[in-house]
């Protein structure tokens, strides 16, 4: 096999890989308002799950988890855009709805678009600026947006442009350190900004005790939507871009309708908008890098 057939390869491989790994997220928004506690709350106890998980895995597997000082730091400090992140996610689900929060969540790519050509000072694509407007098009045309939700709206521009950051910089560290060793510091330095912000908040003293069905959903969350994908979102960062990543990532919301429709029968959720929106989402996404290698060959003629 050729170099470039074992590049495309493993190409194909990341993106199986992201696909699977969007797929998963599918199931954190409704999680989320399925679990009775505060967005804080819920935060907390999901990157404890997350960080205790990877320890044992560690463990186990008698793996070496050992960083130089300054990585150490980078990652910690990371993990306060990761916290602040998540806990804006399940915040503006409480405040507006699901819906609302994956709409908002869309802007990511845009952000994206804008974010990392300035900290990798490299210059903006319009295509990508395109692109990221097309994404949040396509998801408004699924949802009713409904304008009078402004926290929630508000809430969930913020954790998108904390998702955009925090991606970038993962793109980055990725290039030198193992995706899992990123993962399970940057989830212990979110554990720790939460904790400090609940102490100086005086929040700590109300942490909530999960109970009954909370316990499980928790479980699920912090083991296999997070510290599972979490790990496989950054590993495959090796090769694509943060951009590109933050594309695919759109897919959350449909196939959150689709397994909905698969699972409960909602075949009212199956509307024309959906319908609609998926078409420019999908097109987009795969569109992109063709559009992309067609600007590149008409640049190097």
């Amino acid at each position: 096999m050729s170099s470039s057939q074992n590049a495309s390869a493993q190409l194909n491989k990341n993106l199986l890989i992201l696909h699977f790994t969007v797929f998963i997220w599918g199931f954190t928004g409704i999680l989320g308002n399925l679990i009775t506690m505060t967005a804080v709350n819920l935060v907390w106890y999901r990157v404890l799950i997350a960080f205790a998980t990877l320890f044992l895995y560690f463990k186990f597997n008698k793996k070496h988890f050992s960083i130089d000082r300054s990585t150490f730091l980078k990652l910690i400090l990371t993990g306060a855009l990761v916290g602040g992140h998540w806990i804006l996610f399940f915040q503006a689900i409480k405040v507006s709805n699901v819906s609302i929060t994956l709409v908002c969540l869309s802007s990511t790519t845009l952000f994206t678009a804008i974010f990392e050509p300035l900290i990798n000072r490299k210059p903006i694509s319009k295509l990508e600026i395109l692109s990221g407007i097309l994404i949040i098009i396509g998801i408004v045309l699924i949802f009713k947006f409904e304008t009078q939700y402004t926290l929630g709206i508000t809430l969930g521009l913020l954790c998108a442009s904390a998702s955009s950051l925090f991606s970038i910089i993962n793109s980055r560290q990725v290039k030198t350190t193992h995706p899992t060793i990123i993962s399970f510091y940057e989830l212990i330095g979110a554990f720790f900004w939460i904790t400090i912000y609940m102490l100086l908040s005086g929040t700590f003293t109300d942490l909530q005790i999960p109970q009954g069905e909370d316990i499980g959903y928790l479980i699920i969350l912090g083991t296999i939507c997070t510290s599972l994908a979490y790990v496989a979102g950054v590993s495959v960062m090796r090769e694509l871009s943060a951009f590109k990543v933050a594309l695919i990532t759109n897919l959350e919301p449909v196939y959150g309708i689709v397994m909905a429709f698969m699972f409960f029968g909602d075949l009212h959720t199956m509307s024309i908008g959906f319908w609609a929106g998926a078409v420019v989402i999908l097109s987009t996404i795969f569109l992109f890098p063709v559009v992309q290698r067609n600007i590149g060959r008409l640049k190097n003629r």
